[in-house]
């Protein structure tokens, strides 16, 4: 049995920068950390006792004979990617709710996908995994969807991504200790109630890239004045908090289906009650808000926003990680030819009576 744990992610700067259609032709970075809410991927090779040969648990239970009528997705994509020819189960457990902006969707591929490698006895680098989960979802599944997700779920950390016609570089972002938990101090993070398909989103603001060129430049340009930001002393922090509230002013500006009214007022409400920027993460609609905020003005936000789901979290650093690996020393599937094998000896066998 094999068990991947796998981060969740926040992202600053830069959202919309890392979709092939802008950085194959325009350099493309962000800056994203991942963060101690995980998604959990359980694998093992299925005993041979059932009538199916893949049964996948989620949020759904699938017990099917092929490969072909999965219908999550990814494991039906992530399956077929490997070549995995023998039954497989998997199960799936998040921390936190799926479509919410935090990359969960990219989360479970790398998972499983770092998972699998596991089960065939194999090792894998951070950045083959990212790699990887970015060709399964764009490529295979053809889901409308960027490249810092799935690179900062693999790598982990707090970072900055560049991306570009042939590579993907992580740089992370290395400011002292004391900093750190300074900058991590001035974060809060709600959830808004309501969740949202990611893809459907996206799909808008990638068929609108040409015609926000302007846009998209300002947000990438974006990404070096918040890293010389946190360069400076931490007093300076609170103009990260007011370079977020530009960045959102952009990104909401891309398509009409990145804010609704109801996340403008719950916006315009933790502003009002002290905080001095932040943003809704990943495409937009719904989902995760984030904010910046002075640690003393945080208790006149958390009474602005009552009604909101309030959820501490702080950095992760170790990316996507097999969390137990217990390989078994004869597996179900040799177990399986072994039973067969001794069927056809049997069946070729003389009786001979007493």
């Amino acid at each position: 049995m094999i068990i991947s744990r796998t981060p969740f992610r926040i992202s600053f700067f830069g959202g919309g920068t890392d979709y092939p259609v802008w950085y194959k032709e325009n350099e493309g970075s962000v800056i994203s950390a991942s963060i101690n809410k995980y998604c959990y991927v359980t694998c093992r090779y299925l005993p041979p006792f059932f009538g199916y040969k893949y049964r996948i648990v989620y949020s759904e239970r699938e017990a099917v004979k092929k490969l072909s009528q999965i219908k999550h997705p990814s494991v039906r994509e992530c399956l077929g990617f490997m070549n995995l020819d023998k039954g497989v189960e998997i199960h799936h457990d998040g921390d936190l709710p799926a479509r919410t902006g935090l990359g969960s969707s990219s989360s479970f591929t790398v998972g499983l996908l770092n998972a699998l490698y596991a089960l065939k006895g194999n090792m894998i680098t951070k950045k083959q995994l990212a790699l990887e989960a970015i060709h399964i979802e764009q490529e295979r599944i053809k889901e409308h969807v960027g490249s810092q997700d799935q690179t900062i779920a693999a790598f982990g950390g707090f970072n900055e991504i560049t991306f570009n016609s042939h590579n993907i570089e992580v740089q992370p972002v290395t400011v002292d200790l004391e900093k750190m938990q300074h900058f991590q101090k001035h974060l809060m993070l709600f959830f808004t109630g309501f969740s949202r398909t990611a893809s459907e989103i996206a799909e808008e603001q990638i068929r609108k890239t040409a015609n926000k060129k302007k846009e998209l430049s300002a947000m990438h340009e974006m990404v070096a004045a918040a890293m010389d930001i946190l360069n400076q002393s931490k007093d300076s922090y609170d103009e990260f908090g007011k370079l977020l509230n530009e960045n959102w002013m952009l990104k909401r500006s891309l398509t009409s289906k990145i804010s609704t009214p109801v996340i403008d007022e719950i916006y315009e409400s933790a502003i009002r009650a002290g905080a001095s920027g932040g943003k809704l993460l990943g495409a937009g609609g719904g989902g995760f808000i984030l904010f910046f905020v002075k640690p003393e003005l945080q208790p006149q936000v958390r009474k602005a926003l009552g009604e909101l789901l309030y959820v501490p979290f702080k950095f992760d650093t170790l990316g996507s990680q097999i969390i137990y690996y217990a390989p078994d020393h004869q597996s179900w599937a040799d177990v399986d030819k072994d039973v067969l094998a001794a069927e056809k000896i049997a069946s070729n066998s003389t009786i001979i009576k007493q």
